[in-house]
């Protein structure tokens, strides 16, 4: 399936025709649900015999990234109260944790009505015959809690994103920046002592939004320390050890110039070294089309001179990829590597879980392909 764009009107309208498709998508999904506070799936999943892994352990995960780019693209298109269940679900998932109760979110909830106390995703694990949970899900890190506070900022509800802004000061503030946050289970989650270029930009947005301004510029001091000059890139961050990452990753080499961190013309640098074709990978360690990523590249296409007729490609790949619900998928490819994997393994001797995308229909890459039909540039 794809969205038809007109052949009359030029680029914005069709720009425009993408973002309604993805925005009425996203609606469908939503009128399905119980009135009140709800979170979206993230992923449409398979549920007959082509089911894999991925789907399982994704069928009933709704990603506090996902629900809060969501969030943002329905306020920026007018629909305030679609916006505000998902920010009040948020909420309401900061207050009635089942064991933490210090302004913190998980990465994840279970898609769906918000319940009190905030049900958690899992699945049924035939192997082990019992009932299990993801310990990235569960864990908590700093981009997805940003990003939730960038909804909560948008919408008004300045308390619990302060809140949240409170946790990470206590938590996770380090010398320059903050780290990236806990992975695993309660009551001794590990911390992550890596720190992200990405992570520290969504930090310096949405402290500027709430007005924090020594908080702000103490992350962006990181993400400006991560810009390497001999490559005019960004490094995507740093190790535990504190040794840089040098891995070129798509949020971490053009966000920076969204939110005013970087110098002009580094997110374009960045979108050419990463392009595969008609869009761009996860990182350089990507073989085909992250389309979250082409989504936003063309975003920031459309705020450079010279940017317009690349963006228009992108836009297109977007608009060829949906699927039938109407969401675009994550991916071109049946697979995308990363690069990366999901956390550091919690068993001795097992390698960690390798973090990859599936061409599934993504919540993620239709919300940002909606921001970026509508030109909205959510970290600036």
């Amino acid at each position: 399936m794809g969205v038809l764009i007109p052949a009359t009107g030029g680029a914005d309208t069709g720009r425009r025709v993408l973002a309604a498709s993805c925005i009425a998508a996203m609606s469908t999904q939503l009128a399905a649900l119980p009135d009140g506070p709800v979170l979206l799936n993230s992923y449409l999943v398979e549920t007959g015999p082509d089911q894999t892994d991925f789907d399982l352990t994704q069928a009933n995960a709704a990603y506090v990234y996902d629900n809060a780019l969501a969030g943002l693209a329905f306020l920026a298109a007018g629909h305030r109260d679609s916006a505000q269940r998902i920010g009040q679900a948020l909420a309401i998932a900061q207050d009635h944790d089942r064991f933490y109760h210090d302004g913190r979110l998980r990465n994840a909830y279970q898609a769906g009505a918000m319940a009190v106390p905030a049900k958690l995703p899992g699945f049924w694990d035939k192997r082990a015959n019992r009932w299990a949970e993801d310990p990235y899900q569960v864990g908590s890190q700093t981009g997805p809690i940003a990003w939730a506070m960038l909804l909560w900022a948008a919408l008004g509800l300045d308390a619990p994103a302060n809140r949240a802004g409170d946790w990470l000061d206590d938590q996770l503030r380090t010398t320059i920046g903050y780290y990236g946050g806990f992975y695993g289970f309660e009551p001794n989650p590990l911390k992550l002592t890596w720190q992200s270029t990405e992570q520290n930009t969504d930090l310096y947005a949405v402290f500027r939004k709430l007005g924090r301004a020594e908080d702000a510029a103490h992350a962006g001091s990181f993400v400006t320390a991560m810009f390497d000059p001999t490559t005019g890139r960004f490094n995507a961050g740093t190790a535990p050890d504190g040794e840089r990452n040098t891995m070129l990753a798509a949020d971490a080499g053009i966000w920076p110039e969204l939110a005013g961190l970087a110098p002009a013309g580094g997110a374009r640098r960045a979108i050419e070294q990463l392009r595969r074709g008609a869009g761009i990978g996860f990182s350089d360690a990507s073989g085909s089309i992250w389309l979250e990523g082409t989504a936003f590249a063309a975003l920031a296409l459309t705020m450079t001179r010279r940017g317009a007729a690349l963006a228009n490609v992108f836009f297109g790949t977007c608009a060829r990829n949906i699927s039938p619900q109407g969401y675009v998928f994550a991916t071109v490819a049946p697979m995308l590597s990363t690069g990366l994997t999901v956390g550091p393994s919690l068993v001795n001797a097992q390698a960690p879980l390798a973090f990859n995308y599936y061409r599934r229909p993504a919540l993620s890459t239709t919300a940002w392909t909606a921001l970026a039909g509508m030109g909205v540039n959510t970290l600036g």
